[in-house]
């Protein structure tokens, strides 16, 4: 080894720091940063029961009809990506924020803000995108705006939607309900959104077409409704992937959770993409997928009914809710060791939504 002191004056960390004064991409991740940027932020800015919730829609009462309300902005890098578009996803976003507190969606507004230079064919392709997507989701965009922005203050089109839908009487999902013994299901294979937008935004070949997830899951949590209204909470794990989902519900139930790897189902092409970045699979963002957390007594025959559906056909139970080591994830490894799985600070794949 050199005796030549070395020179660090000129490094720089590439992740970003919990402590920074300004904002990093890693706050828009879904991830620790997120969070404490809501919970130490604007939460104390805003107040209010109702926004403590934290979950994906808020659940409120008006006029005696128990709602679900909820917003999201979409600034996806590139607009069109396989097996989707900016406008699919601001429809099915929302739409699955809102089935996530076992509502019916059915009225979405539309935001879009442009880029002057934008082409009109873009924005018109991207507005047939939203409305094919709603009609396919049952919902209707009810009301929007339109701003315009500077060249070079955007990146051609950023959108956003939100949200309203009603909850059935007998429905209560929150991770307040989960409790030790619920079995965790995923309802299919993960990472396939974050790796479709890497492999187009990068040019890069993984040997094998890999689309987006992004579809409207409504149809999927009517059919584990009808089932049982006994779940307990449901979550679709979009940015900070299915690791971000496990962790956010184990912090707010105040119960561990176990999973086991080899469970966890992940696509042949999303691996080999994976090992090749030097990605978790656990934290890649997806689109179509949801996490229950549901009863044991259940779950046989809510997997049954996810199995039946065309966007659970690959369904499975990956762990379980336990006693121990509160609030924390931990996974089985295949060689028979265990691992913790803990929130991501940022966002692996930052504006994959």
């Amino acid at each position: 080894m050199s005796d030549t002191a070395l020179d660090i004056t000129g490094w720089t960390c590439p992740a970003p720091l919990r402590d920074r004064p300004r904002v990093v991409m890693g706050h828009g991740g879904g991830g620790a940063l997120s969070a404490e940027l809501v919970q130490h932020l604007f939460a104390p800015a805003f107040g209010g029961d109702v926004l403590a919730q934290l979950g994906d829609s808020a659940a409120v009462s008006l006029g005696g009809v128990r709602l679900a309300f909820s917003t999201d902005s979409y600034v996806v890098r590139p607009l069109f990506f396989p097996g989707g578009s900016i406008g699919d996803l601001a429809v099915n976003g929302t739409v699955n924020d809102l089935a996530m507190s076992g509502a019916e969606a059915a009225y979405l507004s539309c935001g879009f803000i442009l880029e002057e230079g934008v082409e009109m064919p873009v924005v018109a392709r991207v507005a047939e995108a939203m409305g094919a997507a709603a009609r396919a989701a049952g919902v209707e965009v009810a009301t929007g705006d339109t701003k315009v922005v500077e060249a070079g203050h955007g990146d051609g089109i950023y959108i956003n939607t939100a949200g309203i839908g009603i909850i059935p009487d007998g429905v209560d999902l929150r991770p307040q309900r989960v409790v030790p013994g619920d079995v965790v299901i995923v309802s299919g294979e993960i990472g396939l959104h974050g790796v479709a937008i890497m492999s187009v935004r990068e040019g890069l070949e993984f040997g094998v077409d890999i689309q987006s997830d992004c579809a409207a899951l409504g149809g999927l949590v009517r059919s584990m409704l009808a089932v049982t209204p006994d779940l307990h909470v449901l979550r679709d794990p979009t940015r900070g992937g299915l690791a971000a989902s496990l962790n956010e519900i184990a912090a707010a139930s105040g119960t561990g959770v176990v999973i086991h790897e080899g469970r966890v189902p992940v696509p042949a092409a999303v691996a080999n993409a994976c090992a090749i970045l030097g990605l978790d699979p656990l934290y890649v963002a997806n689109e179509g997928k949801l996490v229950a957390f549901v009863p044991r007594e259940h779950a046989d025959a809510v997997l049954d009914a996810m199995r039946a559906h065309p966007l659970g056909r690959h369904a499975a139970v990956i762990g379980e809710a336990v006693d121990a080591h509160p609030g924390l994830v931990v996974a089985r490894t295949a060689l028979g060791g265990t691992r913790v799985v803990d929130l991501p600070i940022g966002e692996q794949l930052p504006r994959i939504c």
